[in-house]
């Protein structure tokens, strides 16, 4: 028999949690049609002996609603080996939208997520009004990975309530009118719905976004009816009580963001404990940040003090002139002067203390001990820590970049919340928040890092984690295991060398907008509905990728 594809003498690791073995992979019109020894040729084959065989990972935490209008390859995750992509999350989404609301949709994205609002209403065709006409443009565009989408809360709201969505309770009409705007969404294609219950997502005038303070009763309503479709209901910021409620009057899938606290293993411990017993009966799931995450400090992004000549530095577009600015004597000296004055620039109140340094290794150092964070370094050379923040940056040529661990800053703590079933690897957040910070390899991280350097999790059971446990959330049931008759979605890679690459930022957003890119090492081919999409860290320029409508 001949084959489109064959994949010869891998270790497969099918997703199931199952010993490895090794063995062939046989693909025929986008299917895997033979696991094991396969005796037939294939037009095309890849050498996968002393390589890792696995499914493509699942990403279900991301928001390229908007990239994926002028980034058909969903840079970087599909440098990370993802293959399929949940959209929509967090209540925010381009649809359904009237005409005369682009704008004001763009804004709230721009304001939530950190996606340059020029770059959504330039970059997006703009052809639809309801969600099965987003997702007929997202088709158009072919994608080069798999995408699904959620149809979020915050839009429906303005889509039926108008101005009143932002502050007032919706009256029974509304309610059912946004019920029905809903299931119409999930019978065109959403796998389900988002939620916000943020209250720091904001729209541009500092106002909470439609649907954060909206009665829970509303929250459940319509949950019935994404149910009632076998759809997903994904919430961020909401109480477990919240979800629980919903789950319990539902009988539905609920997804939601979930992290293991300040640092505190006792509190790292209270929360899953909380986790654990609400997911007692019901089909509830965490997914959570693999390390420590939030912005992200250096001389070629955001600043760590306010002031006036940080700010004018701050304002400079190009690196080569920040770089200028810090060999003048005088600015440098202003600079550290506004830094002792001034302090630190917290985010969510997290202190200086939770920066640290990424290195100059070959690979970003994101478990770095306490003699990484930038007080450590800076007590080490008798230093304030700016001066130690602007000496690094002017010997690596601005290169050098801070973490501020503001979500899971305690590895220990994370490891202790991963020991939970309920909660899973994710909150990439690809496509958002995109000068701000990077956690798209956050795949690659767990290869390299809870699965090589750790050993916490073996190879199976992280890929089970990456791959059918998530498109079961989904509610993919082709996709996410080796086996006869799954889409072949593939990855192949060397389990030994797979690794993330420094972040770096690059300006190729519409108008020449800013963002945060990471390129991966050890991965061999991405193979996307049987079609190699990714190989030796180069696109291939086939898209064939799929929408994935939800079928109920």
């Amino acid at each position: 028999m001949a084959y489109d594809l064959v994949i010869r003498g891998g270790t497969l690791v099918d997703g199931t949690g199952r010993d490895a073995t090794t063995g062939d992979l046989g693909i025929e019109g986008g299917v895997i049609t033979a696991v094991g020894k396969v005796s037939g040729q294939g037009h095309r084959e890849i050498d996968a002996q002393g390589l890792t065989v696995t499914p493509g990972f699942v990403d279900i935490h991301t928001h390229f609603d908007a990239q994926i209008g002028w980034d058909p390859d969903c840079t970087p995750v599909s440098w990370h080996g993802v293959t399929t992509a949940l959209l929509g999350n967090c209540g925010v989404t381009f649809a359904p939208c009237r005409s005369t609301d682009r704008e004001l949709l763009a804004s709230m994205m721009e304001t939530v997520e950190d996606i340059p609002r020029n770059a959504i209403l330039t970059g997006l065709p703009w052809t639809w009004e309801d969600y099965g006409g987003y997702l007929d443009a997202i088709e158009k565009i072919q994608p080069g990975i798999n995408i699904a989408g959620l149809v979020g809360h915050s839009a429906v709201r303005f889509y039926v309530m108008g101005e009143r969505a932002v502050e007032e309770q919706a009256t029974p009409e509304e309610l059912r009118r946004m019920t029905e705007v809903v299931a119409k969404s999930i019978d065109a294609g959403a796998v389900g719905f988002s939620m916000n219950r943020f209250a720091m997502h904001t729209l541009p005038d500092g106002r909470a976004i439609p649907g954060t303070f909206a009665d829970e009763s509303e929250l459940i309503e319509i949950s019935r009816a994404v149910a009632q479709r076998n759809g997903l209901v994904q919430a961020v910021g909401a109480e477990l009580s919240l979800l629980r409620n919903i789950a319990d009057a539902t009988a539905g899938r609920v997804l939601c963001s979930y992290g293991a606290g300040g640092g505190d293993l006792a509190l790292a411990a209270q929360r899953r404990t909380a986790l654990e017993e609400i997911c007692v009966g019901r089909d509830i799931t965490a997914i959570t940040q693999v390390r420590g995450s939030g912005m992200i400090y250096g001389l070629q992004a955001s600043l760590p003090v306010r002031g006036a000549a940080w700010g004018r530095v701050q304002r400079m577009t190009s690196l080569t002139d920040r770089l200028a600015a810090l060999d003048d004597p005088q600015t440098l000296d202003a600079m550290i002067e506004e830094a002792r004055n001034n302090g630190f620039k917290e985010n969510l109140g997290t202190p200086v203390e939770r920066v640290f340094y990424m290195g100059t290794g070959a690979s970003p150092d994101y478990a770095g001990g306490e003699a990484t964070s930038l007080v450590a370094m800076a007590r080490a050379r008798g230093e304030h820590w700016a001066e130690t923040f602007l000496r690094v940056s002017r010997e690596t040529q601005g290169k050098a970049l801070f973490t501020l661990r503001m979500f899971n800053p305690d590895i220990e703590a994370l490891a202790h919340l991963f020991k939970s079933d309920n909660c899973f690897p994710s909150l990439g957040d690809s496509g958002a928040h995109v000068s701000q910070v990077m956690d798209a390899g956050w795949a690659t991280f767990m290869l390299s890092y809870w699965v090589r350097e750790r050993g916490f999790f073996t190879l199976e059971q992280a890929i089970e984690r990456m791959t059918s446990r998530p498109a079961r959330v989904i509610g993919l049931q082709d996709r996410g295991t080796l086996a006869v008759g799954m889409r072949a979605d593939v990855n192949v890679f060397d389990a030994a060398k797979v690794a993330e690459r420094h972040p770096e930022m690059v300006h190729d957003l519409p108008g020449g907008a800013r963002r945060f890119s990471q390129r991966s090492t050890g991965y061999h081919a991405t193979i996307v509905n049987g079609q190699i999409n990714v190989l030796d860290g180069q696109h291939t320029g086939v898209r064939a990728g799929k929408v994935l409508r939800h079928r109920q």
